[in-house]
């Protein structure tokens, strides 16, 4: 990575510091887990197939192993008030501090709860308190909802949130943009931006278009051109690495106005690559 001021260098060290890690609540979560330092910030996501009980196990485990635990509790994945106070009983007698709220893969709520913002409602009137709780942001827009839909959707969230986590995004300069557009709107919550581990392009694109990232490749051709792109998909050996995307964010790292807190790695239980990068970049391998 070539960094050109002091003020990127100290940016990237601080993103890079202690960023959260997402891990995905499969079987390879706990050999996964033990390859971060210790007392790490883990987030689990909830899987379609397992249901948000194996992200709620995922949590006990790593709770009591040190780490500090960011469970998603998809709204969609929740069947009623009494499986909500279920999981979040469960969350508070793990420790639990922090808990992310996504509306969730499904195309069909599996219960009552249809949207993230039905399952934070009902968490306010359970009477439950979190020191923290994450809602999704989308710097570029979601493949199914307008602009004008994530925008009130976000203003009603918004009151029952600490911080929002975004969706990945190659383009720094949009992700910047999206942070002062969220300000314009009054919405004053710090940001943890989504950042793709290392893998494969291949791997990764695949992953991006099942996401709906609109970009995706768009962004990294319009970098370089398509002969840069080539040339860097080679030259890397086909795995990307998220070195532009950081050096793109770092020199706006303190500033409050973006409100940038912090950096949330997607690490799709790849970690011994992604954790490598990570300590290769502060210098410490």
């Amino acid at each position: 990575m070539a960094l050109e001021t002091s003020t990127t260098t100290d940016g990237v060290a601080r993103l890079l510091a202690e960023p959260r890690f997402e891990l995905m609540p499969f079987d390879s979560f706990g050999e996964q887990m033990e390859g971060l330092p210790d007392g790490s910030t883990i987030t689990v996501t909830a899987s379609p197939q397992l249901g948000v009980e194996a992200t709620v196990e995922w949590t006990e485990r790593g709770a009591e192993a040190g780490y500090e635990m960011v469970p998603h509790i998809a709204a969609r994945y929740v069947r009623d008030a009494d499986h909500l106070t279920e999981i979040a009983d469960r969350l508070q007698a793990a420790g639990v501090e922090d808990v992310f709220v996504p509306g969730g893969d499904r195309e069909e709520p599996i219960g009552e709860y249809e949207s993230a913002h039905d399952l934070l409602v009902a968490l306010a009137e359970l009477g439950y308190e979190f020191e923290e709780i994450g809602i999704t942001g989308y710097p570029e827009g979601h493949q199914f909802l307008s602009d004008r839909t994530l925008e009130e959707s976000m203003a009603r969230k918004a009151p029952y949130s600490t911080y929002v986590a975004t969706q990945i995004c190659y383009d720094p300069e949009r992700i910047l943009e999206w942070c002062l557009e969220l300000r314009e709107r009054g919405i004053e919550l710090p940001v943890e931006v989504g950042v793709p581990g290392v893998m494969k392009y291949q791997r990764l694109i695949g992953i991006s278009r099942k996401v709906g990232v609109g970009d995706s490749v768009n962004f990294l051709r319009k970098t370089g051109g398509i002969l840069g792109f080539v040339r860097e998909f080679l030259g890397s050996r086909g795995t990307y690495t998220p070195d532009t995307l950081i050096e793109g964010l770092a020199p706006y790292a303190d500033d409050p106005e973006y409100g940038i807190r912090g950096i949330h790695l997607y690490t799709f239980n790849q970690v011994p690559d992604t954790e490598e990068w990570r300590l290769s970049i502060l210098g410490e391998r």
